[in-house]
Formats: C-alpha cells, structure tokens, sequence
C-alpha cells in the first residue's frame, strides 16, 4: 500500500515496513481509523445497557466489548489489558465466547493471477493488493479445516461514506452491478 500513497501516510507505511516499532510512524498511522485497526488489536464497546426504569438511578449497567484481535495476539492478555485499564475490582471482563483464530490462507499464484487478470479487465490500472480484514469472517472455519479461503469482493465503495454496519449501510447500484460480475468471471475463471 505504501507505493500507492503519497506524503507522511506512504512514507510512514514504508518506515513501519522496515521498522515496525517506530514511534512517530505508529501514532500518525494510528490517528487514521483504519489504519490503526490494521496496527493492532482494537476494542470497541457496541452494546450498552443499565438501569431498569426511565426516573432510577441504575443499579446495574453492562457493555459488550467487541475485540478484533491481530493475528498472535492473545485473548488471555487481551482480556488482562482490559482488566487493567478498567481498573476496578467491582466490574468483571467475561468473555462471551472463545476466540477462534486461523493463519491467513497462502497467496496462491493460481488465484491471485484470476484476481489480477479480471481486475484489469473490468477497472484497468487498479492494483490487486492483499490486505488482512479488520474484521472475522465465516472464513476461519473453511481455514481451520485446511481449506484455503480468500476474500474477494470486487464491490467498491465511497471511501469517505463507508457505513459497513451501521443501520444505513449500502452500496452503489452501480457498483453492486459491478461486483456480480467481478465474481461471476473470477467463480467462473478458477472453476474452469
């Protein structure tokens, strides 16, 4: 990505390439909301309740904490740093679940050369990057089951509208148009 963005980003991306532990190149990066989930394992609060009537004081209150762990990041230590900065013996951190983590799958040159091939031919110029997602997928079971999985959308979005989520989330007409037939070539390239 470091080639295709220019000023501080590209510069910092390219020092964090050769120096992963620069400082000044981590807090820029991390100011970009993106970025910073790529750099580490975030943690975001995304439900809140408390209280049982509109006109009381809440005699309870609980929050699930959705974590998105990098890959060889530990859920034990997570859950430790949680505990830590919280700070406070009152308030227990119990996981909902376990985590389920899988290697990412290998860059097949069969694959990646399919990607490549219809990517130029629908949006020349546009390069093929392989990025890690900032978020799980079903993915994880195929990998755990040794069965090489990518995620390939082709379906583009406005980089400064992106509501992926969010109770208006959407995509261009044109641009889900578009993505079918990125993937109705590439399934039908790599089963051919």
């Amino acid at each position: 990505m470091s080639a295709l963005q220019s000023g501080q980003l590209g510069a910092d991306m390219k020092t964090l390439a050769k120096n992963p532990s620069d400082k000044g190149a981590i807090a820029r990066l991390s100011t970009l909301p993106y970025e910073n989930a790529l750099l580490r394992t975030t943690c975001v609060a995304t439900r809140l309740e408390g209280g049982h009537a509109d006109n009381a004081l809440p005699q309870t209150a609980r929050a699930v904490v959705n974590c998105r762990l990098l890959p060889g990041d530990s859920p034990v230590e997570v859950r430790a740093t949680l505990i830590r900065v919280i700070d406070d013996p009152k308030i227990s951190v119990t996981p909902i679940g376990d985590a389920n983590p899988s290697e990412a799958s290998p860059l097949r040159p069969d694959i990646m050369g399919a990607v490549e091939q219809i990517t130029n031919q629908m949006w020349p110029g546009i390069p093929v990057i392989p990025v890690m997602s900032t978020g799980a997928t079903d993915g994880l079971y195929l990998r755990n089951a040794g069965i090489p999985t990518y995620g390939v959308s082709g379906f583009f979005e406005d980089v400064d509208d992106t509501r992926a989520h969010g109770r208006d989330e959407r995509l261009g007409v044109r641009q889900f148009y578009e993505g079918r037939e990125f993937l109705y070539r590439l399934v039908k390239a790599l089963s051919s």
